[in-house]
């Protein structure tokens, strides 16, 4: 199949006929940071992003810190999402623009999107076309320069933030990408994957963390909506090859280990394996060539890199 991919201004045009103000508004942080103004969160946990947070001096005053635009797509994540908002505005980021698209949740998650409204830029809970038309959704409404979208059963970890910014403003990288942790809350265990220094030769195989990424707006390019899986998987496939990438070795972000995630969902079979079909087919990328001869370098390039 011919990879299709939408004009993300037709989206932005539905949202300005509907008389949305492009640029959104950009979240407000206080000198004392987000922790005091946000609601009261329905845990009784504690840590971070519960009653912790990254502390706003850490953005020094005289630098011109660049817009983020962050998109989290949803759909009945209630038990995540309040961890996903928090993570987000509590990194207290002096120039960040926040957007949510649920595509129609039926639990709690609306309440939950309506208690942090004031704090989000742009929030939509409206039936959609899946998770990719929802992330490129909300890219259209975008102003940042640089782009992230977040899943709402996923959350960035403490000074991600700064820690990405600082590494796009002091490098003319366009991909800024870490490590990830897995978090299983059935068996209270937390994994950390070590991302591999990505290398063009070797895109095809996947090991980037999609929660632990960044990019330079300029390269962004829409999501292949037909996808249900493996949407980040391809969306590098297309934009990553001659970019100048970067990795922070060190964890970004947090995946949460459970049976509705797409990763770990028995049921998803099919769908990852559709994908693996539509993205290798000859319209599209094409299947993997040389394939034992890229899987030897990729093995080799896992031993060389654990002495890096």
């Amino acid at each position: 199949m011919k990879i299709q991919l939408p004009k993300l201004s037709d989206y932005k045009n539905t949202y300005l006929t509907a008389q949305v103000n492009i640029p959104l508004p950009t979240v407000v942080v206080p000198d004392g940071g987000q922790l005091d103004q946000l609601p009261k969160p329905n845990t009784q946990l504690t840590g971070w992003p519960w009653d912790v947070q990254v502390k706003a001096e850490i953005y020094e005053k005289n630098l011109v810190w660049p817009k983020l635009t962050v998109v989290t797509p949803s759909y009945n994540q209630e038990k995540y999402i309040e961890q996903t908002i928090r993570a987000v505005l509590l990194q207290n980021y002096p120039n960040l623009e926040y957007i949510i698209m649920d595509g129609g949740s039926t639990d709690g998650t609306k309440e939950i999107i309506e208690k942090y409204a004031p704090w989000i830029s742009f929030w939509e809970i409206k039936k959609d076309n899946g998770q990719g038309h929802a992330i490129n959704k909300g890219f259209s409404l975008a102003s940042g320069a640089y782009y992230s979208w977040i899943n709402s059963d996923d959350y960035y970890l403490e000074n991600t933030f700064h820690k990405v910014m600082s590494t796009f403003m002091a490098t003319k990288t366009e991909f800024v990408y870490g490590y990830s942790q897995n978090f299983d809350a059935e068996k209270n265990e937390t994994s950390l994957t070590r991302t591999l220094p990505l290398l063009d030769a070797l895109i095809r195989m996947p090991t980037l963390q999609q929660p632990a990424t960044f990019w330079s707006a300029k390269i962004h390019q829409p999501i292949w909506e037909e996808l249900v899986c493996s949407l980040d998987y391809e969306l590098w496939l297309r934009m990553l090859p001659g970019k100048k990438k970067k990795l922070i070795k060190a964890p970004l972000a947090v995946a949460h280990v459970h049976q509705e995630a797409k990763t770990h969902n028995p049921e998803m079979g099919k769908n990852w394996a559709r994908d693996h079909e539509l993205i290798c087919s000859p319209d599209a990328h094409g299947p993997v060539t040389q394939w034992k001869l890229r899987y030897l370098l990729h093995r080799i390039w896992i031993k060389i890199n654990k002495y890096i």
